[in-house]
């Protein structure tokens, strides 16, 4: 490794970790030769080694809870009206997903997000919006179910309490 050693910057060859030399060495080549290196030209100067090899901006999902409903609303800008899916599936799990149908040459933006929903809804008042880049959903809540019990039509017989609350 005497070839490798002389080439290196003296910087690098006080380094007294051999992992942590060579990963150096191999920034400083990275550093030196960018023509060669087309992906990195774009980074930010201090952090070559760590950019990802594509970047997607991410998707917001926001909720909020009124007295009478549910409220998400998600961030999905560049997407078109077309290629949002909203689906309730086994009327548990609210579903939001983007399919696209793009070009063969731009890349397609796919985006998928999956929220349990609240016990008590009214599932046919479920409504969605889109404008200006925001998907709003709307889960409307049901009205608690209520029954009225007479104490008079309740047999005459003793119950016992089998479980106490802590």
């Amino acid at each position: 490794m005497w070839h490798v050693w002389s080439l290196t910057p003296s910087y690098l060859q006080a380094c007294p970790n051999q992992s942590l030399f060579l990963f150096l060495l191999f920034i400083t080549c990275i550093r030196k030769n960018m023509e060669l290196f087309p992906i990195y030209q774009s980074l930010p100067w201090h952090f070559p080694y760590m950019a990802p090899l594509s970047f997607t901006p991410p998707n917001y999902v926001h909720w909020a809870e009124t007295p009478e409903s549910h409220i998400y609303t998600a961030d999905l800008p560049g997407v078109r009206k077309e290629e949002i899916r909203v689906e309730v599936e086994d009327s548990i799990y609210l579903i939001i997903r983007t399919q696209a149908v793009g070009e063969a040459s731009e890349p397609t933006r796919n985006f998928t997000r999956k929220f349990r929903l609240p016990g008590m809804i009214y599932m046919a008042g479920i409504s969605a919006g889109y404008e200006d880049g925001v998907l709003t959903v709307t889960v409307p809540r049901s009205a608690p179910r209520r029954f009225r019990v007479d104490p008079s039509e309740l047999p005459d017989q003793q119950y016992e309490v089998l479980a106490r609350a802590a």
